[in-house]
């Protein structure tokens, strides 16, 4: 395959990626492919560098060495906003940003970041209608039209999990980065949690870290497992969940064989 060919088949990719601090190593030469699409989990145990990895995609940290790739362009250097402006984007923490606010008004403010809108005194009724139908519409893909009046510091811990994504994807993403969207929410919220991410349009590539291997199994198409900061294995779930290496330092022996 042609290296013009690879990228257009290619949303997201690393090439040898790491971070140091000092003597530590959280990322090890971690050199993986997303394609667009895909519905790619990543896993493995506490203090496998997960984090810090969608830390480095996103730009939160500057490699020690390797690049990231978004499409055929090389982003390694880019700050954080402006490879929100290509189409990355990792969900909000909400709890913190937009308490005060509705969910509707919180969707509004940031579909306005988007289009630019956000510094304008003066906005037309028509640009404001419009802004304001799209929140609606995402908030109703989203299972929130019946939450958009109501205070997100108000809404249970897995609704506002949702309006989390729901900021992101006002954005208009390419690529969808969650670090661990299910994290405190009880079993039966996160089932439906990760249903709605489920049936985002194909046009959004979603990564995600996720403990829940129940969930991890049912969503995830492609799952990566990473120990000790280094890529162990990467396969399809029933790959994963075959191989003895991930039986011996993950899951255990238990159940998704």
């Amino acid at each position: 395959m042609s290296k013009q060919a690879h990228q257009a088949d290619t949303t997201l990719r690393t090439e040898g990626l790491s971070k140091r601090w000092g003597s530590f190593v959280a990322n090890s030469d971690i050199s993986l492919t997303f394609a667009p699409g895909a519905r790619h989990a990543l896993i493995g145990p506490n203090g496998a560098g997960k984090t810090t990895f969608i830390n480095l995609l996103t730009g939160g940290f500057a490699p020690s060495s390797g690049r990231v790739w978004f499409g055929g362009e090389d982003i390694t250097a880019l700050p954080q906003h402006a490879r929100v402006k290509r189409g990355m984007t990792r969900t909000f923490q909400i709890n913190t940003l937009f308490a005060g606010l509705t969910v509707l008004e919180s969707v509004v403010l940031a579909i306005q970041e988007r289009r630019g809108l956000q510094y304008k005194w003066y906005q037309t009724v028509a640009s404001q209608t419009e802004v304001v139908d799209e929140a609606m519409a995402l908030l109703a893909s989203l299972k929130l039209a019946q939450e958009a009046n109501s205070l997100t510091r108000n809404l249970a811990y897995g609704k506002q999990r949702l309006v989390e994504i729901a900021l992101a994807l006002a954005t208009q993403p390419k690529v969808l980065l969650l670090d661990e969207p299910a994290a405190g929410i009880p079993s039966a919220e996160s089932r439906e949690l990760f249903e709605v991410i489920a049936q985002l349009p194909r046009e959004v590539t979603i990564v995600f870290i996720e403990h829940d291997m129940g969930l991890v199994f049912r969503f995830a198409e492609r799952i990566t497992v990473l120990v000790g900061g280094k890529v162990l294995v990467e396969g399809t779930p029933a790959e994963i969940a075959a191989d003895p290496r991930v039986k011996e330092v993950y899951l255990g022996e238990a159940e998704h064989a």
